[in-house]
């Protein structure tokens, strides 16, 4: 209660953002320099960072809190966690990576525009200095830290025109979505022709349907449930591609052995790609 209350106040008093940027700026600091003195190790081959180039014969794990472990176990969710995640040097992740791995193996036209939802900071730095970048979530301060102009954004009210951008990444916001169609419908809308979308989402191959509650707000359950607090789905994994489908794309499924040329970037193990066109 006491928390809440102190948050409240921080949020009227437009504290909040810019402490809980500096928090969180603190804490990557100081996790980096423990890794790195960790991993030293480690240097030299097996895995490599695409962002900071460095190598080490692992990277570190992540695995789930707690209170999500059961359920992310219990469907067999490909959620981010894992073995060889975070690179011990820069903190990148293996979505990240895997995202960039995607994007530099496609065609873009040379002077490319994206919109990019949540945006992810090494991603986000990267894309930055090779192109025209419109970031936007809707709650924008809590990365402003990442980008300084990015805008208050909804994805399922878009408020760009018909045809606006050669790519849009959302990568890992559909599961918070409530009406998630309408959120695939407004990044179609807003795509060029041949406009490519980066939509990747933790999913399951092993469920027979996609688990969701779309009106859920209880933490405690959306945990128990989704293996996430602020999750209120588990995508089954063709239900993923038919409702994309359905939005208007043409998609197809990368899986993870027809990315093992990418498997030395340590990308999440068995993870695919979903590769997503207007």
């Amino acid at each position: 209660m006491i928390k809440s209350i102190l948050k409240q106040i921080l949020r009227t008093t437009n504290f909040y953002y810019p402490l809980q940027g500096s928090y969180t700026r603190i804490i990557a600091n100081l996790r980096k320099r423990n890794l790195k003195k960790k991993f030293e190790p480690f240097k030299g081959s097996g895995f490599t960072c695409n962002f900071c180039g460095s190598s080490y014969s692992k990277f570190e794990s992540w695995d789930p809190p707690g209170a999500d472990a059961e359920a992310l176990a219990r469907n067999k969710v490909l959620s981010g966690y894992g073995e060889n995640i975070i690179c011990p040097n820069c903190l990148s992740t293996a979505r990240e990576r895997l995202v960039r791995l995607m994007i530099e193996k496609s065609e873009f036209p040379e002077k490319k525009k994206i919109l990019f939802l949540a945006p992810e900071e090494k991603l986000y730095r990267w894309l930055a200095g090779q192109a025209e970048v419109i970031s936007g979530d809707l709650e924008p301060g809590f990365y402003r830290f990442i980008d300084p102009q990015i805008r208050h954004s909804d994805a399922t009210a878009l408020e760009f025109g018909n045809g606006t951008f050669d790519l849009v990444i959302a990568n890992h916001i559909m599961e918070h979505i409530p009406n998630d169609r309408l959120a695939m419908r407004e990044i179609f809308r807003v795509l060029k022709t041949g406009g490519r979308a980066i939509l990747q989402v933790p999913f399951s191959a092993h469920i027979n349907n996609t688990i969701e509650e779309p009106a859920i707000k209880d933490p405690a359950k959306q945990s128990a449930l989704f293996g996430q607090k602020d999750h209120v789905r588990i995508y089954q994994l063709h239900d993923y591609i038919l409702r994309l489908q359905a939005a208007g794309f043409q998609v197809k499924y990368l899986t993870d052995e027809e990315l093992s040329d990418f498997h030395h970037y340590a990308i999440q193990k068995g993870e695919g790609f979903f590769s997503i066109v207007k």
